[in-house]
């Protein structure tokens, strides 16, 4: 039975930390998922290819994810979590804006300037959430940090919501990205009165410990194990979202559906996500494991998958319907990053906690060459369904590897 004190529990939880990473996260939602919601619109009114420049410009920003996990995860813990998120902010607010003014660039360059800037804004995007969640992370009581994330990444998510909406209300991809840009840097301002976390301010007074120093990941055999077995698990997320979501047109069209919209797929997936979000810290909590919360959420997505991929439908709906269910399934992201800022110390942990779920960003060129090869050999539903059997399989061998954070201080150092 779980039982909560709720007076307590909203004035440990509603805490200006909490309330600004929440805000922080859903800038960060929005900019990112904003070039997958106007791919096709923002490419065609460019005079460009949809299918061939989109996947392009998509694989540069997620190695921009990549590059910028490891430079803010880095400074996270060499600088201070707050120095990365108003670096971060910084840039992805700045790059977002300039993606609204693309309309006025030369036709003969937008394609690399699009390209470039969603590269730049990827960068920027990758310090928001670590940060935002190493630094909630040791604010909160030890018994409350997984409802505190979960909130963080419950209303954040909504994000992608707010964009998709937002492109529909002002009629314009356009001023999408000039909205999105403006969010950010209102942002920045409400992060001048946040504090930094008093362990990282204890972990700077050991002068002899290494700080941020991401080549420490691979010198170590159980750190290096940690370090993969958290990118394994998140991998399924970025699986469902960035190939079955972001192209959901594509298969559609493999089921016979016409109609279907990356745009739509991703307002239903991540509707649902943020319950599953705001869910995955009760049921950790209820559990007393985050392995337990992490595991039936990661059946449950498969699930999902089988039924998107290979049930009789043929509406457009339904497949949006399996979008949403899919997402509640993914809307582990928050426990995911929660548990994986946990394995490491003080300081690792930023650096952790901000590569980690870039890495498996930036895994998405990876796995969509895995599809485009797969398809030269089967038909797209079972080539993605491969690629999908082994993200999967991968994620679970790791889960049973992983030790249980549910109860840990996080008041250690990594030697």
């Amino acid at each position: 039975m779980l039982h909560l004190n709720m007076t307590t529990t909203k004035t440990n939880l509603l805490t200006w930390p909490v309330i600004i990473a929440a805000l922080g996260y859903f800038v960060d939602i929005y900019d990112l998922l904003l070039f997958a919601i106007v791919r096709i619109q923002s490419l065609t009114d460019l005079g460009l290819n949809p299918d061939v420049v989109g996947t392009r410009i998509l694989n540069f920003q997620m190695v921009g994810m990549l590059v910028g996990g490891i430079l803010w995860g880095v400074l996270g813990d060499k600088r201070g979590r707050l120095s990365t998120l108003f670096g971060s902010i910084v840039l992805y607010s700045a790059a977002n804006f300039a993606c609204g003014l693309l309309p006025y660039v030369p036709k003969e360059q937008v394609a690399d300037i699009y390209a470039w800037l969603r590269f730049f804004a990827g960068v920027g995007l990758a310090g928001e959430l670590g940060a935002g969640i190493t630094l909630v992370s040791e604010s909160l009581p030890t018994k409350y940090r997984a409802l505190g994330t979960s909130i963080v990444a419950g209303f954040g998510i909504l994000g992608a919501v707010v964009a998709e909406l937002t492109v529909n209300l002002a009629g314009s991809w356009s001023v999408a990205y000039l909205v999105g840009g403006l969010l950010g840097f209102a942002l920045l301002l409400l992060r001048i009165s946040v504090h930094e976390s008093g362990i990282f301010e204890s972990a700077k007074k050991q002068k002899h410990l290494k700080h941020g120093d991401f080549t420490m990941m691979f010198t170590n055999k159980s750190r290096f194990i940690r370090y993969i077995s958290c990118v394994a698990i998140g991998l399924p997320i970025w699986y469902c979202v960035g190939v079955l979501v972001f192209l959901a047109n594509q298969f559609g069209a493999a089921k016979g559906i016409a109609g279907v919209e990356p745009g739509k797929a991703i307002f239903w997936c991540y509707l649902l996500a943020a319950m599953g979000d705001l869910s995955s810290g009760p049921i950790s909590y209820y559990l007393k494991s985050r392995r337990q919360a992490v595991f039936y959420f990661l059946l449950f997505t498969f699930v999902g998958v089988l039924l998107l991929l290979f049930s009789d439908y043929d509406s457009v709906g339904m497949y949006y319907f399996y979008c949403g269910w899919i997402g509640l399934g993914t809307g582990f992201w928050a426990m995911f990053v929660t548990l994986s800022a946990e394995q490491f110390g003080t300081n690792l942990r930023s650096t952790a906690a901000t590569t980690i779920p870039n890495v498996v960003r930036g895994l998405v060129p990876l796995l969509l060459l895995s599809y485009e090869f797969l398809k030269a050999y089967f038909n797209p539903i079972l080539a993605v369904l491969l690629v999908g059997i082994l993200v999967f399989s991968f994620a679970l061998i790791a889960l049973h590897g992983t030790s249980e954070t549910h109860e840990r201080t996080l008041d250690f150092y990594e030697e």
